[in-house]
C-alpha cells in the first residue's frame, strides 16, 4: 500500500503546493459558536493549528482564508498568526479564490484549500489539492484528494502544513540543531 502509484500520486501533489487557502468555521474550528447576550459569536481556535499556519508564513508560503463567516474574532486570530490575506463574509468563495489566483500569478495546481462543507464544493472543484478534516460533508469528503484524520478546529490545518512542509523540507528548518 505504501508504494501505490495513487500514494505516490497525493504525496507528488503536496510537494509542488505553495499556497494554503482554508476556510475557517469547521476547518480552523470544531464549527461550534457560542453566541453573546450581545449577538457576537464567539469561537475555539486550535493552537497546533495555528502554529503551523505561523510556520507556513514565516516559510513564505501563501496562506489565505475564504470564509462565510465575520467577526472580530476571525480577524484577529488571523492577524495573530501573520496572516495578511483573508476574506470574510464570503457567500460565494469561488470569484474571489479565482481573482485572488489572478492577481497573485498564482497556477490553481500549486494550490492546497480546506473546506469542510457545500459553501466549498466550486472552489475545491477549482484548487490542485482539494481536502478536507475527516467530519466534512459527505459531498466533500467525496471530492476531496486528501482527508485529513484529524477533524475540524482538532487539527486537520496543521496535518496539511505539516505534511506539505516536510516533503519540501521546510518544517524543522528553522530548528539550530547542535551535535
Amino acid at each position: 500500500m505504501a508504494d501505490s502509484p495513487e500514494l505516490k500520486n497525493i504525496l507528488s501533489t503536496f510537494k509542488q503546493i505553495d499556497t494554503f487557502i482554508f476556510d475557517v468555521d469547521g476547518v480552523m474550528t470544531d464549527g461550534k459558536m457560542l453566541v453573546t447576550d450581545s449577538g457576537d459569536f464567539l469561537r475555539s481556535f486550535n493552537a497546533k493549528d495555528g502554529y503551523a499556519i505561523r510556520r507556513a508564513v514565516e516559510e513564505g508560503y501563501n496562506v489565505v482564508m475564504i470564509t462565510g463567516g465575520k467577526g472580530g474574532s476571525i480577524e484577529n486570530r488571523l492577524k495573530y498568526m501573520g496572516v495578511k490575506q483573508f476574506y470574510t463574509n464570503i457567500a460565494d468563495k469561488l470569484p474571489v479564490f479565482k481573482r485572488f489566483l489572478k492577481e497573485h500569478n498564482i497556477n490553481a495546481d500549486t494550490v492546497l484549500f480546506m473546506g469542510d462543507d457545500l459553501n466549498d464544493y466550486e472552489v475545491m472543484q477549482n484548487a490542485g489539492l482539494p481536502c478536507c478534516p475527516s467530519d466534512a460533508a459527505n459531498e466533500i469528503i467525496n471530492l476531496s484528494h486528501y482527508i485529513s484524520p484529524m477533524k475540524g478546529g482538532e487539527g486537520c490545518v496543521r496535518d496539511v502544513i505539516e505534511k506539505v512542509m516536510k516533503l519540501q523540507d521546510k518544517w524543522m528548518n528553522h530548528l539550530s540543531v547542535s551535535g
